[in-house]
């Protein structure tokens, strides 16, 4: 069975386009304007863009510090969750932003998994203990100047066998 086919959605037997296009819809991505550009087949990379307009701007006209938290929160729970696949146990832990400068255009965010970072899940994981890995992810405009730096803490933990 193919990687992107065996987590967590795997029961709704969505590829990684069809999700996307899902997600595009889905009310607070769309009310915020937020817009998955590109998932991976192996769901090893996603791609994230978000348009300043009327929706998501604060008081003083830049992005709503919440909606840029929205635009990164669900990815790597999601990523590793179709990843690893049933045998595991997938939940975001805790996030800390940092807010680094204001963002007055379109911002973006790469969400990244390498081979490495799975390799290591994997044996951390091996013998049913918790591993809890964070992961960085970076919201930049488009000249690439970060607006907020942003660290995910997933829950990761291997199923007892049955």
């Amino acid at each position: 069975m193919s990687s992107s086919k065996q987590g967590f959605y795997s029961r709704f037997s969505l590829s990684p386009t069809v999700f996307r296009h899902f997600m595009n819809l889905w009310p607070p991505f769309w009310g915020m304007r937020i817009h998955i550009l590109s998932i991976s087949d192996d769901w090893r990379h996603i791609r994230m863009r978000m348009k300043l307009s009327l929706r998501n701007k604060n008081y003083v006209g830049t992005h709503f510090g919440g909606g840029l938290f929205v635009m990164v929160d669900p990815f790597y729970m999601l990523m590793l969750s179709n990843i690893l696949g049933r045998d595991y146990l997938v939940w975001d832990k805790s996030a800390q932003i940092e807010f680094v400068s204001p963002g007055r255009t379109t911002v973006f965010a790469d969400f990244r998994l390498d081979e490495a970072a799975i390799a290591e899940i994997k044996a951390q994981t091996a013998s049913g203990d918790k591993f809890e890995p964070t992961f960085p992810v970076d919201i930049v405009d488009a000249q690439g100047k970060i607006v907020a730096r942003v660290r995910k803490t997933i829950y990761i933990r291997r199923k007892a066998a049955k």
